[in-house]
């Protein structure tokens, strides 16, 4: 019956991605600038957009921030304002460079899908098949906080690679996990989650995962996971490329996604944005914790994470999403098939997540028609997620609609520009 579901589900996902390739097979053109009005925007209502987030700025509420609108393949709205680092006083650019956190996944998962239209696996094959170290996973039991000793279970089945797309893997996420007892196993172990600076790989890091016991048995729950680092490695052993090498030679050049990395070149390194949090209601910059603040310009340079490794730009991103809306073809450059497209915004996870306002595919959070229904998360398919250092990103297929906005904040800060920029974006349309 899911199945059936699911087939139906990429049926109808693939009517809103075919728009953009013609008969012809015409190729799009890269993201440049244009007007509003030229693309059926209302210049008043865009214009609103940025006095919302100047005065967000203005206020004291973020730091800074770069946002920016495409829609129909044109660039519409593309500000910055405030500080790109407080401390220094620096002003911040629109081709300042952002730690975007996990919203690396949806490029992790994006190179997954590039090596399974080859061929080299099927979504429901077991991980042990290519990492054998997951071979009879184990379920967390019983635990002893004295001395973090525990027992568990042998699971019911073998984690997949789509489990770990759709974070159904049972696997779970180290220091920010919602479970203590995780927490402390991942510590234990050594595991490493976000921004390292030491000489660890992700091979490493995979190796260690791969001996913990899961929250619960694979495909019973959604559960915020590491299983993009794990896929990172995948392709690593699958492709037999470095993780890095693999995503500049297939996905970031062709694409002309220049300021995308998991370590900044020397010559573009002054231009990353300070991570900044709030003390005494004065935003300063924010000392190392169990990351290293300098990871994207400083280190060994070694850990590849593929859930949370990244930075880049809001044009750079953009353009990322713009190869989706355009069903996986930008410029000419061909990254994945409009079916496979499809297939990735189809439903994955089932009921497991979203709460019936959304689902999730196989790289992105997806709206429903329930959702949509709600008001102000665009039109049902617009696909989204975002980062740990406040960073988010939407794409309305039916729209053909882009928004990209961009801070880099730690702790409690009542910013509400996200929701707000969604919402106006959409009050935008005027066609």
């Amino acid at each position: 019956m899911f199945r059936s579901i699911l087939l139906v589900a990429c049926l109808l996902a693939q009517v809103h991605f075919s728009g953009a390739q013609t008969a012809t097979n015409k190729k799009s053109l890269p993201l440049s600038d244009g007007s509003p009005a030229s693309v059926g925007m209302s210049p008043a209502r865009i214009q609103r957009i940025d006095a919302m987030l100047k005065q967000s700025v203005d206020n004291g509420d973020i730091p800074g921030v770069v946002a920016l609108i495409a829609r129909n393949g044109k660039i519409v709205y593309h500000q910055a304002y405030g500080s790109a680092d407080v401390a220094s006083g620096r002003a911040l650019k629109k081709d300042d460079i952002f730690r975007i956190a996990s919203q690396s996944k949806a490029i992790t998962a994006t190179a997954v899908m590039m090596l399974w239209e080859e061929g080299k696996f099927r979504l429901d094959d077991p991980v042990s098949k290519f990492i054998p170290e997951f071979k009879n996973p184990q379920v967390l039991q019983n635990f002893r906080y004295a001395d973090t000793s525990f027992t568990a279970r042998p699971a019911s089945r073998e984690i997949t690679i789509r489990h770990l797309l759709t974070h159904t893997s049972g696997l779970g996420y180290g220091v920010i996990d919602g479970d203590e007892r995780m927490k402390m196993l991942y510590a234990k172990a050594g595991t490493t989650d976000l921004f390292s600076t030491e000489d660890v790989s992700i091979k490493d890091v995979v190796m260690k995962l791969a001996k913990l016991p899961l929250h619960h048995d694979p495909g019973e729950k959604y559960t915020y996971s590491m299983g993009l680092d794990v896929l990172g490695y995948l392709v690593e052993v699958v492709s037999g490329m470095p993780f890095d090498q693999f995503l500049r030679e297939r996905l970031f050049d062709p694409l002309g996604m220049q300021d995308t990395w998991f370590y900044l070149p020397e010559n573009k390194a002054n231009r990353l944005v300070a991570i900044h949090h709030r003390v005494d209601g004065v935003w300063k910059n924010y000392p190392n914790t169990f990351y290293n603040v300098n990871y994207p310009k400083e280190g060994a340079k070694r850990f590849f994470s593929g859930g949370a490794g990244l930075s880049s730009t809001a044009k750079d991103y953009a353009t990322f999403l713009q190869m989706y809306l355009n069903g996986g073809e930008l410029n000419g450059v061909r990254i994945l098939s409009r079916n496979t497209v499809a297939i990735i915004m189809a439903n994955h996870a089932g009921d497991l997540y979203g709460g019936g306002n959304a689902h999730y595919g196989l790289a992105f959070g997806v709206l429903t028609e329930k959702g949509q229904g709600r008001g102000g998360d665009l039109s049902e398919g617009t696909f989204n997620w975002g980062g740990y250092f406040n960073t988010q990103y939407f794409a309305d297929p039916k729209e053909g609609l882009i928004g990209v906005i961009l801070k880099q904040t730690q702790g409690g800060t009542g910013d509400q520009t996200g929701w707000k920029f969604k919402q106006m974006m959409g009050a935008a349309i005027d066609d």
